[in-house]
C-alpha cells in the first residue's frame, strides 16, 4: 500500500461536501488497479439512472469521470485525480492507509475507510515472524547449507508478553489469535481504552502518555499504529532504550513510527533480537537503504494484507445504502486524528 504525497492541494471548482447528500447521486467511479473486478462485483449498481465508470489511473479517467460524487479507490490515485473530480463529496478507501486523502477530508470531502477485513492477514505475518524467531529458522537454515547437524533446542511464545501498538480491529485479532499460542496481550493505543471493533484479548491497555512503561512489559511488539502527527517518530532512541534486551519488533503499521537512525543504532547494539519491517518512511525502500544490509532485519515489500475486492466492495455496498439513504457512513475519516 505505497503512500502519496500529503500536501494540500487546492480544492477544484464545483462540488461541496458536506456531507452525504442522499439520493442525488448519478455517476460512481471505480479508481483502483482492481478496477475491472470491482466494477464486475458492483455491476448491478449501474441499473437505471447511476453511471458506473471505472479506470485503473488517473491517465484513464473517461470525460464523464468529472460528474462522479462517489469514487471507490485507492488514495493515492484519488488523491492525484482529484481536480479532475469537481463534484465529488464522498471518497470509499478500498485500502485501510488512507493519508493521502486527509487533505480532501479537511477540505469537506467525506471520506471512509476500511476496517474488520485485514485483521486476519495481518496476524498471520505477525505470529509467522514471531515464530520464525524463535524457532531458530534463520540459524537452522544456515546450518542446512552448511550440512551441519544442529540439535539446538527452540524456544517458545507460550508465557511471553506481546505488546501491540495499536488496539482496534486489527490490533485485537493479533491479540486474540497470539493468546492462542498461550502469550499475554497488552496495548498501547491513544486513549488507553479497549477496543470497539470486536473481542478485547488485552490483559491492559497503555495510554500514549505511558510509552515507555509498556514497552518496558513487553517480550515482543507488534506495530499497527496509523500515520498521524502524534506517531511519526515514536519509537525513538529512548523507546528502544526501554524494550527489554532480545524482543523482536514486527511494524505491519506505518512507517513513519520509527526513527530510522535509532533503529538502527538499536540494531547494532544488539539490544533487539530482530525486527521484521513491512512498512518505510519511503516506498519501495531506496536501493542504496542501509536497511538492506542491517544485521537482524528482515523486511518485505507492504505485503503484510491486501485489500481484496469481494471484502471492500461488500463494505462499499453497505455504505452507499447509507448515502443513498442520508444516514451515517460507517468507518468515517477523522482527518484531524489521521484515521
Amino acid at each position: 500500500m505505497t503512500r502519496a504525497s500529503t500536501t494540500q492541494p487546492s480544492r477544484p471548482p464545483g462540488g461541496t461536501a458536506s456531507g452525504p447528500p442522499s439520493a442525488d447521486l448519478q455517476t460512481l467511479l471505480i479508481l483502483d488497479r482492481d478496477a475491472e473486478e470491482y466494477a464486475e462485483r458492483l455491476s448491478d449498481l449501474s441499473r437505471g439512472p447511476l453511471q458506473l465508470l471505472h479506470a485503473r489511473g488517473p491517465e484513464d479517467l473517461p470525460e464523464a469521470a468529472s460528474g462522479a460524487s462517489v469514487v471507490l479507490g485507492e488514495p493515492g490515485l484519488v488523491a492525484a485525480a482529484w481536480k479532475r473530480l469537481p463534484a465529488l463529496t464522498w471518497v470509499q478507501s478500498t485500502w485501510a492507509g488512507v493519508t493521502p486523502l486527509l487533505p480532501l477530508a479537511k477540505q469537506g470531502v467525506t471520506v471512509t475507510g476500511v476496517k474488520a477485513v485485514f485483521g486476519a492477514q495481518m496476524a498471520e505475518y505477525v505470529l509467522g515472524g514471531l515464530l520464525r524467531h524463535v524457532l531458530k529458522m534463520p540459524e537452522r537454515e544456515m546450518a542446512q547449507r552448511a550440512r551441519r547437524w544442529w540439535p539446538e533446542p527452540t524456544g517458545t511464545l507460550e508465557g511471553l508478553t506481546l505488546g501491540v501498538m495499536g488496539t482496534g480491529s486489527i490490533g485485537s485479532v493479533i491479540g486474540e489469535r497470539a493468546r492462542a499460542f498461550g502469550m499475554r496481550v497488552i496495548g498501547f493505543s491513544r486513549s488507553g481504552s479497549m477496543s470497539k471493533d470486536g473481542a478485547n484479548p488485552f490483559d491492559r491497555v497503555y495510554p500514549g502518555d505511558a510509552l515507555h512503561a509498556f514497552l518496558g512489559a513487553c517480550d515482543h511488539v507488534a506495530a499497527v499504529l496509523p500515520d498521524t502527527p502524534a506517531t511519526r517518530g515514536l519509537l525513538d532512541e529512548a523507546a528502544f532504550a526501554s524494550l527489554r534486551p532480545g524482543a523482536v519488533l514486527i511494524n505491519v503499521g506505518r512507517g513513519t513510527l520509527i526513527s530510522e537512525a535509532a533503529l538502527l543504532s538499536a540494531l547494532e547494539s544488539g539490544r533487539l533480537g530482530g525486527v521484521l519491517l513491512d512498512v518505510f518512511e519511503t516506498e519501495p525502500l531506496p536501493k542504496d537503504h542501509p536497511f538492506w544490509d542491517a544485521p537482524g532485519l528482515v523486511l518485505t515489500a507492504h505485503v503484510a494484507a491486501r485489500s481484496w475486492p469481494k471484502d471492500i466492495a461488500a463494505i462499499f455496498r453497505e455504505n452507499l445504502q447509507r448515502y443513498l439513504a442520508g444516514a451515517p457512513l460507517r468507518f468515517r475519516v477523522d482527518p484531524e486524528r489521521g484515521y
